[in-house]
């Protein structure tokens, strides 16, 4: 691997290793976090362009198996109701990435990371559900964010937590939707030519490792506090957005 991408240090791999580790457990105790913390390491090592689609590629297999960990929670109505308004807005999402420049895709990234934080919690105290419309107006708008962004996932936790779904139930939901959602984004990105063979190897990287882990999560979930897990999730996804803003408008 390292005679492919020769700007690639053993060290720096080794860091994307044991994160992409690190977030898939996260992930499948709080239902996300590879989106969120994978940009940390992956903007310095390969730029802000590639990013995107890295995470498009390895989120496929962090997703499928918190499927097969959670399927018997599936909400299969709320599932279809977020495909049906979120798939057209994702082609458009992603299709507006791929004409961004590795500073645009830096802002982009780390502005969505930012604002992730404060709407979850925003649309967690208001506890209030969203009827079937609501959440289908949402689901489009989500559809353009997760379509050019990382991260974004959050939101829709968010919105699927705001018509009522609890627990694993949303994890498995929420999994379901971003496997159709990556294969969309995969697809356009593929059409635009950004899949490259950097990018494949890296994805696939990350998604075997974290795989596995997610299985692991599962395991763990009932004994981890996950107020505690969220809070701190959420300041380095807060502190790690700010500085790819900052490097950007540097």
């Amino acid at each position: 691997m390292l005679s492919l991408f020769p700007d690639i240090s053993i060290v720096e791999l080794a860091i994307i290793v044991a994160l992409a580790a690190f977030s898939a457990v996260t992930g499948g105790v709080a239902g996300y976090g590879t989106g969120a913390l994978m940009p940390l390491i992956l903007v310095p090592v390969v730029g802000a362009a590639p990013v995107v689609p890295i995470i498009a590629i390895s989120a496929m297999f962090t997703n499928t198996a918190r499927v097969m960990a959670f399927r018997h929670l599936l909400d299969l109505r709320r599932a279809l109701i977020a495909l049906v308004c979120a798939l057209p807005t994702c082609v458009l999402g992603a299709w507006l990435y791929t004409l961004l420049t590795g500073r645009g895709a830096a802002l982009v990234i780390g502005s969505t990371l930012i604002a992730t934080v404060p709407l979850r919690r925003v649309l967690k105290r208001h506890g209030h559900q969203l009827g079937e419309k609501g959440f289908a107006f949402a689901a489009a708008g989500w559809g353009i964010l997760v379509g050019g962004t990382t991260g974004a996932g959050v939101i829709l936790l968010s919105l699927l937590m705001a018509t009522g779904l609890e627990g694993a139930a949303v994890i498995a939901t929420d999994a379901t939707v971003s496997i159709a959602m990556g294969i969309v984004k995969i697809s356009v990105f593929g059409t635009a030519g950004v899949l490259t063979a950097k990018v494949i190897v890296i994805a696939l990287l990350i998604g075997v490792v974290a795989f596995p882990c997610t299985f692991l999560a599962k395991l763990i979930v009932e004994r981890l506090p996950v107020h505690v897990h969220t809070a701190i999730l959420d300041a380095v996804v807060f502190i790690g957005g700010a500085v790819m803003i900052f490097g950007a408008l540097r």
